[in-house]
């Protein structure tokens, strides 16, 4: 694999990285409207946490997670791992089979409710659309 492959690679993973923090920032705002009062900031994140209300957002932060932490990693991201990437994330929000049928069903129920978050995914969307095509025989 060339530098270039691995610099387009993780370029294009960072787009999604950035794409994925936007959703999930728009989809804790969702949910802490629809739960109330979540208290001072502190009390907040022990709601995003902690609540059973919260839980299955809890699947995109370990995923944000698990991307972020092989950005961080200095080895060169070859097209296997871009393209495990974009299949785990259209595992989680389609049109991929729902590989979490809970978080897809509450992801999609925050779609229809909120244009802003309808918004979002369009965003994620064009950033999984830019992802590298694995190579043809």
């Amino acid at each position: 694999m060339s530098v270039n492959d691995d610099t387009s690679n993780r370029s294009q993973l960072e787009q999604l990285a950035k794409e994925l923090r936007k959703m999930h920032k728009q989809l804790i705002d969702h949910q802490s409207k629809n739960f109330g009062d979540v208290g001072n900031p502190f009390e907040h994140l022990q709601l995003v946490t902690m609540h059973p209300d919260f839980a299955w957002l809890r699947i995109l932060s370990e995923f944000m997670v698990a991307l972020d932490e092989r950005l961080d990693d200095k080895e060169p991201i070859d097209d296997a791992a871009v393209t495990a990437f974009k299949q785990a994330v259209e595992g989680l929000i389609g049109p991929a089979e729902a590989s979490q049928p809970e978080f897809r069903q509450k992801y999609l129920a925050v779609l229809h409710d909120s244009p802003d978050t309808t918004m979002v995914h369009g965003g994620l969307r064009l950033a999984l659309g830019r992802l590298a095509r694995p190579a043809k025989p």
